[in-house]
Protein backbone atom coordinates (compact mmCIF):
# COMPACT_ATOMS: atom_id res chain seq x y z
CA UNK A 1 0.00 0.00 0.00
CA UNK A 2 1.52 3.51 -0.67
CA UNK A 3 -0.32 6.73 -1.06
CA UNK A 4 0.95 9.91 -2.86
CA UNK A 5 2.28 12.78 -0.94
CA UNK A 6 0.59 16.22 -1.48
CA UNK A 7 2.15 18.13 1.97
CA UNK A 8 0.29 21.16 2.92
CA UNK A 9 0.82 23.90 5.13
CA UNK A 10 -2.78 23.97 6.44
CA UNK A 11 -1.78 20.50 8.68
CA UNK A 12 1.00 22.65 10.03
CA UNK A 13 -0.72 23.30 13.57
CA UNK A 14 -0.85 19.22 13.73
CA UNK A 15 2.82 19.14 13.33
CA UNK A 16 3.56 21.83 15.93
CA UNK A 17 1.03 19.77 18.48
CA UNK A 18 3.14 16.55 18.42
CA UNK A 19 6.15 18.29 18.37
CA UNK A 20 5.19 20.44 21.36
CA UNK A 21 4.04 16.94 22.66
CA UNK A 22 7.83 15.02 22.05
CA UNK A 23 8.93 18.25 24.05
CA UNK A 24 6.71 17.61 27.10
CA UNK A 25 8.00 14.27 27.77
CA UNK A 26 10.66 12.11 27.58
CA UNK A 27 10.90 11.04 24.40
CA UNK A 28 13.99 11.20 22.28
CA UNK A 29 12.16 10.69 19.25
CA UNK A 30 8.73 11.38 17.17
CA UNK A 31 6.52 11.40 14.21
CA UNK A 32 3.44 12.53 12.95
CA UNK A 33 1.63 11.64 9.54
CA UNK A 34 -1.66 13.06 8.31
CA UNK A 35 -3.83 11.46 5.31
CA UNK A 36 -6.74 13.58 4.45
CA UNK A 37 -8.95 12.47 1.32
CA UNK A 38 -6.29 9.82 -0.14
CA UNK A 39 -3.00 11.41 0.12
CA UNK A 40 -0.84 11.97 2.81
CA UNK A 41 -0.81 15.96 3.57
CA UNK A 42 1.55 16.41 6.71
CA UNK A 43 4.75 14.17 7.53
CA UNK A 44 7.78 15.41 9.83
CA UNK A 45 10.23 12.95 11.70
CA UNK A 46 12.19 14.36 14.99
CA UNK A 47 15.31 13.16 17.13
CA UNK A 48 16.67 10.23 17.65
CA UNK A 49 15.89 6.21 17.75
CA UNK A 50 17.38 6.54 21.47
CA UNK A 51 19.33 8.24 23.99
CA UNK A 52 22.22 5.70 23.53
CA UNK A 53 25.39 8.02 21.96
CA UNK A 54 25.20 7.54 18.08
CA UNK A 55 21.85 6.58 18.09
CA UNK A 56 19.99 6.27 14.92
CA UNK A 57 17.78 9.44 13.66
CA UNK A 58 14.17 8.58 13.28
CA UNK A 59 13.02 8.48 9.84
CA UNK A 60 10.54 7.06 7.87
CA UNK A 61 11.22 3.26 8.92
CA UNK A 62 11.67 3.62 12.03
CA UNK A 63 9.42 1.33 14.49
CA UNK A 64 7.97 2.41 17.36
CA UNK A 65 6.75 0.91 20.29
CA UNK A 66 2.77 1.26 20.44
CA UNK A 67 2.05 -0.02 23.60
CA UNK A 68 -1.72 -0.06 24.19
CA UNK A 69 -2.21 0.57 20.27
CA UNK A 70 -1.52 -3.14 19.79
CA UNK A 71 -5.08 -4.21 20.84
CA UNK A 72 -6.78 -1.80 17.98
CA UNK A 73 -4.99 -4.90 16.39
CA UNK A 74 -6.20 -7.68 18.92
CA UNK A 75 -9.67 -6.28 18.18
CA UNK A 76 -9.35 -6.46 14.82
CA UNK A 77 -8.78 -10.33 14.81
CA UNK A 78 -11.79 -11.01 17.27
CA UNK A 79 -13.80 -9.25 14.65
CA UNK A 80 -12.39 -11.21 12.10
CA UNK A 81 -13.22 -14.16 14.56
CA UNK A 82 -16.79 -13.17 14.99
CA UNK A 83 -17.07 -12.37 11.19
CA UNK A 84 -16.56 -15.77 10.20
CA UNK A 85 -18.01 -17.74 12.70
CA UNK A 86 -15.40 -18.70 15.15
CA UNK A 87 -16.75 -16.67 17.73
CA UNK A 88 -20.69 -17.02 17.59
CA UNK A 89 -21.96 -13.71 19.49
CA UNK A 90 -19.57 -11.34 21.57
CA UNK A 91 -22.49 -11.95 24.16
CA UNK A 92 -21.08 -15.69 24.69
CA UNK A 93 -19.58 -15.91 28.02
CA UNK A 94 -15.84 -16.27 28.55
CA UNK A 95 -16.18 -19.59 30.36
CA UNK A 96 -17.58 -20.62 26.80
CA UNK A 97 -13.98 -20.78 25.43
CA UNK A 98 -11.64 -20.71 27.98
CA UNK A 99 -12.28 -24.34 29.54
CA UNK A 100 -9.91 -23.81 32.98
CA UNK A 101 -11.85 -20.62 34.30
CA UNK A 102 -12.61 -20.52 37.56
CA UNK A 103 -16.51 -20.23 37.29
CA UNK A 104 -17.17 -17.95 39.99
CA UNK A 105 -14.88 -15.17 39.22
CA UNK A 106 -15.68 -15.22 35.53
CA UNK A 107 -19.45 -15.85 35.80
CA UNK A 108 -21.61 -13.59 33.37
CA UNK A 109 -18.39 -11.59 31.65
CA UNK A 110 -18.92 -12.13 27.79
CA UNK A 111 -16.41 -10.78 25.07
CA UNK A 112 -18.35 -7.95 24.34
CA UNK A 113 -17.06 -6.72 28.25
CA UNK A 114 -13.77 -8.16 27.78
CA UNK A 115 -13.72 -5.71 24.50
CA UNK A 116 -14.88 -2.62 26.13
CA UNK A 117 -13.03 -2.96 29.51
CA UNK A 118 -16.33 -3.04 31.45
CA UNK A 119 -15.15 -6.85 32.51
CA UNK A 120 -14.26 -5.90 36.31
CA UNK A 121 -11.56 -7.84 36.88
CA UNK A 122 -8.02 -7.34 37.71
CA UNK A 123 -5.12 -9.48 38.80
CA UNK A 124 -4.01 -9.59 42.69
CA UNK A 125 -0.65 -11.72 43.40
CA UNK A 126 -0.95 -13.48 39.99
CA UNK A 127 -4.47 -14.53 40.44
CA UNK A 128 -7.71 -13.31 39.13
CA UNK A 129 -10.43 -11.74 41.11
CA UNK A 130 -13.62 -9.71 40.51
CA UNK A 131 -13.60 -5.50 41.15
CA UNK A 132 -16.89 -4.99 39.87
CA UNK A 133 -19.61 -6.97 38.46
CA UNK A 134 -19.88 -7.50 34.70
CA UNK A 135 -20.68 -4.20 32.83
CA UNK A 136 -21.24 -2.54 35.66
CA UNK A 137 -18.17 -0.07 35.34
CA UNK A 138 -15.06 0.76 33.33
CA UNK A 139 -11.53 -0.38 34.04
CA UNK A 140 -8.54 -0.05 32.05
CA UNK A 141 -6.94 -3.52 32.95
CA UNK A 142 -4.53 -6.24 30.99
CA UNK A 143 -6.85 -9.17 32.07
CA UNK A 144 -9.34 -8.58 29.31
CA UNK A 145 -6.01 -8.65 26.94
CA UNK A 146 -4.56 -11.50 28.05
CA UNK A 147 -7.72 -13.62 27.52
CA UNK A 148 -8.83 -12.04 23.92
CA UNK A 149 -5.71 -13.35 22.79
CA UNK A 150 -6.82 -16.77 24.00
CA UNK A 151 -9.71 -16.59 22.87
CA UNK A 152 -8.33 -15.83 18.54
CA UNK A 153 -5.91 -18.40 18.99
CA UNK A 154 -8.71 -21.01 20.43
CA UNK A 155 -11.52 -20.42 18.00
CA UNK A 156 -9.60 -19.81 14.94
CA UNK A 157 -6.45 -21.94 15.46
CA UNK A 158 -3.94 -18.92 14.51
CA UNK A 159 -2.29 -16.33 17.11
CA UNK A 160 -3.17 -12.78 16.74
CA UNK A 161 0.45 -12.47 14.81
CA UNK A 162 -0.23 -15.11 12.62
CA UNK A 163 -3.43 -14.06 11.94
CA UNK A 164 -2.67 -9.99 11.41
CA UNK A 165 0.48 -11.10 9.10
CA UNK A 166 -1.45 -13.60 6.82
CA UNK A 167 -4.83 -11.15 6.65
CA UNK A 168 -3.28 -7.85 6.64
CA UNK A 169 0.42 -7.34 7.01
CA UNK A 170 1.77 -8.96 4.12
CA UNK A 171 -1.11 -8.44 1.52
CA UNK A 172 -1.10 -4.95 1.98
CA UNK A 173 3.20 -4.53 3.06
CA UNK A 174 3.09 -3.43 6.36
CA UNK A 175 6.41 -4.94 6.41
CA UNK A 176 7.16 -2.46 9.40
CA UNK A 177 4.78 -3.99 11.83
CA UNK A 178 6.20 -7.12 14.32
CA UNK A 179 6.35 -8.32 17.23
CA UNK A 180 9.69 -8.13 19.05
CA UNK A 181 11.94 -10.10 21.45
CA UNK A 182 14.45 -7.92 21.62
CA UNK A 183 15.92 -4.34 20.54
CA UNK A 184 16.93 -3.92 16.67
CA UNK A 185 18.58 -1.23 14.56
CA UNK A 186 15.19 0.14 13.13
CA UNK A 187 12.96 0.21 16.67
CA UNK A 188 12.54 2.93 18.85
CA UNK A 189 13.85 2.41 22.40
CA UNK A 190 11.28 3.14 25.41
CA UNK A 191 13.09 6.13 27.26
CA UNK A 192 12.10 6.21 31.18
CA UNK A 193 11.65 9.61 33.26
CA UNK A 194 15.86 9.20 34.00
CA UNK A 195 16.43 9.75 30.38
CA UNK A 196 17.51 5.60 29.96
CA UNK A 197 16.16 3.85 27.35
CA UNK A 198 13.30 1.14 29.21
CA UNK A 199 13.31 -2.74 29.24
CA UNK A 200 10.43 -4.18 28.29
CA UNK A 201 10.69 -7.61 28.95
CA UNK A 202 8.58 -10.40 26.42
CA UNK A 203 9.70 -13.65 25.59
CA UNK A 204 6.67 -13.97 22.97
CA UNK A 205 6.16 -13.14 19.02
CA UNK A 206 2.51 -14.34 18.93
CA UNK A 207 0.96 -10.98 19.93
CA UNK A 208 -0.02 -11.92 22.95
CA UNK A 209 2.26 -9.22 24.86
CA UNK A 210 3.32 -6.06 24.79
CA UNK A 211 5.92 -6.24 22.35
CA UNK A 212 4.68 -4.74 18.83
CA UNK A 213 6.15 -1.95 16.72
CA UNK A 214 5.34 -0.15 14.19
CA UNK A 215 6.24 2.54 11.57
CA UNK A 216 4.68 5.86 11.65
CA UNK A 217 3.71 4.93 8.06
CA UNK A 218 2.20 1.69 8.54
CA UNK A 219 0.57 3.06 11.56
CA UNK A 220 -1.21 5.21 9.15
CA UNK A 221 -1.87 2.99 6.67
CA UNK A 222 -3.50 0.32 9.35
CA UNK A 223 -5.98 3.86 10.36
CA UNK A 224 -6.41 4.03 6.39
CA UNK A 225 -7.13 0.62 6.09
CA UNK A 226 -9.93 0.98 8.34
CA UNK A 227 -10.58 4.64 6.97
CA UNK A 228 -11.46 2.74 3.47
CA UNK A 229 -13.15 0.00 5.33
CA UNK A 230 -10.78 -2.76 4.05
CA UNK A 231 -11.04 -1.67 0.68
CA UNK A 232 -7.91 -0.83 -0.99
CA UNK A 233 -6.27 -0.07 -4.44
CA UNK A 234 -9.51 -1.31 -6.08
CA UNK A 235 -9.99 -4.39 -3.86
CA UNK A 236 -11.81 -5.43 -0.78
CA UNK A 237 -8.81 -6.83 0.75
CA UNK A 238 -10.70 -7.06 4.23
CA UNK A 239 -14.57 -7.80 4.52
CA UNK A 240 -16.23 -4.13 4.96
CA UNK A 241 -18.33 -6.12 7.96
CA UNK A 242 -14.79 -6.70 10.17
CA UNK A 243 -13.51 -3.15 9.71
CA UNK A 244 -17.01 -1.89 10.74
CA UNK A 245 -17.57 -4.17 13.71
CA UNK A 246 -14.61 -3.71 14.61
CA UNK A 247 -15.08 0.16 15.08
CA UNK A 248 -18.72 0.38 15.70
CA UNK A 249 -19.80 1.13 19.32
CA UNK A 250 -20.43 -2.03 21.62
CA UNK A 251 -20.52 -0.40 24.97
CA UNK A 252 -23.13 -1.40 27.12
CA UNK A 253 -25.87 0.63 28.07
CA UNK A 254 -25.48 -0.20 31.85
CA UNK A 255 -22.53 2.11 32.22
CA UNK A 256 -22.32 5.61 33.18
CA UNK A 257 -22.37 7.72 29.88
CA UNK A 258 -19.23 9.58 30.79
CA UNK A 259 -17.38 6.72 30.86
CA UNK A 260 -14.83 6.20 27.55
CA UNK A 261 -17.04 4.29 25.17
CA UNK A 262 -15.80 1.30 22.82
CA UNK A 263 -15.35 -0.83 19.52
CA UNK A 264 -13.64 -3.98 19.60
CA UNK A 265 -10.90 -2.18 22.18
CA UNK A 266 -11.09 0.96 20.28
CA UNK A 267 -12.16 4.43 21.57
CA UNK A 268 -15.00 5.38 19.96
CA UNK A 269 -16.61 9.13 19.91
CA UNK A 270 -20.76 9.15 20.60
CA UNK A 271 -22.15 10.76 22.82
CA UNK A 272 -20.59 13.66 24.75
CA UNK A 273 -18.50 11.86 27.85
CA UNK A 274 -16.40 13.97 29.91
CA UNK A 275 -13.61 10.68 30.64
CA UNK A 276 -13.37 10.28 26.69
CA UNK A 277 -9.72 10.65 25.14
CA UNK A 278 -11.56 11.67 22.01
CA UNK A 279 -11.22 15.87 21.40
CA UNK A 280 -14.30 17.71 21.73
CA UNK A 281 -14.38 19.36 17.80
CA UNK A 282 -13.99 15.41 17.18
CA UNK A 283 -16.78 14.38 15.63
CA UNK A 284 -19.09 11.47 16.18
CA UNK A 285 -18.45 8.29 14.75
CA UNK A 286 -14.50 9.17 14.84
CA UNK A 287 -12.41 6.44 16.46
CA UNK A 288 -9.10 6.39 18.23
CA UNK A 289 -6.39 4.37 20.35
CA UNK A 290 -4.00 5.64 22.54
CA UNK A 291 -0.58 3.75 23.67
CA UNK A 292 1.30 4.76 27.44
CA UNK A 293 4.54 5.67 24.86
CA UNK A 294 2.72 8.37 23.32
CA UNK A 295 1.72 6.83 20.15
CA UNK A 296 -1.81 7.21 18.68
CA UNK A 297 -3.82 6.91 15.77
CA UNK A 298 -6.81 8.84 14.99
CA UNK A 299 -9.15 8.26 12.36
CA UNK A 300 -12.27 10.53 11.09
CA UNK A 301 -14.08 8.86 8.84
CA UNK A 302 -16.67 12.56 8.73
CA UNK A 303 -13.33 14.15 6.69
CA UNK A 304 -11.65 11.27 5.17
CA UNK A 305 -8.73 11.38 7.64
CA UNK A 306 -6.29 9.81 9.68
CA UNK A 307 -4.12 11.25 12.14
CA UNK A 308 -0.89 9.11 13.63
CA UNK A 309 1.47 10.36 16.15
CA UNK A 310 4.39 8.12 17.85
CA UNK A 311 6.18 9.30 20.59
CA UNK A 312 8.97 7.23 22.59
CA UNK A 313 8.42 7.86 25.92
CA UNK A 314 7.47 5.76 28.79
CA UNK A 315 4.85 8.09 30.43
CA UNK A 316 4.96 11.03 30.84
CA UNK A 317 5.89 13.66 33.78
CA UNK A 318 3.54 14.61 36.58
CA UNK A 319 2.74 17.67 35.51
CA UNK A 320 1.83 16.47 31.37
CA UNK A 321 -1.75 16.44 31.45
CA UNK A 322 -1.84 13.30 29.08
CA UNK A 323 -5.42 13.21 28.13
CA UNK A 324 -5.56 16.94 27.97
CA UNK A 325 -2.94 16.01 25.16
CA UNK A 326 -4.70 13.63 23.43
CA UNK A 327 -7.85 15.52 23.12
CA UNK A 328 -6.19 18.19 21.96
CA UNK A 329 -3.97 16.58 19.57
CA UNK A 330 -7.44 15.51 17.47
CA UNK A 331 -8.90 18.85 18.13
CA UNK A 332 -6.01 20.33 16.10
CA UNK A 333 -6.54 17.85 13.24
CA UNK A 334 -10.16 19.66 13.69
CA UNK A 335 -8.93 22.86 13.49
CA UNK A 336 -6.64 22.49 10.67
CA UNK A 337 -9.40 21.28 8.65
CA UNK A 338 -12.31 23.62 9.20
CA UNK A 339 -9.55 26.70 9.31
CA UNK A 340 -7.73 25.36 5.96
Amino acid sequence: MQLNKNIQARFNPVIDHVKNTYNSVYATGAAVIVIHKDEIVAERYWGTQSSRPEAREVQEDTQFHVASVRKSYIGFAVAYAVHHGYIDSIDGEVTKYIADLEEEVFRGTTIRHLLTHTHGLTELEGKVIREFLPGESWAYRQVNINLLTQIVKVTTGQTVAELLKEKVFRPLSLNESDWYTEIQPKLAEVIDPSGQPKQIPTNSTKGDQINMFTSARDLAYWGYLHLKRGYIDNKQVIPKEVIQLSTSLISPSTIDKDLPQHGFLWFVKDLPASKTELGVLVPRGSYQILGFTGVAVLVIPEHEIVAVRMVNSYGSPENHDFLADIRSFGDSVMKSLQEG
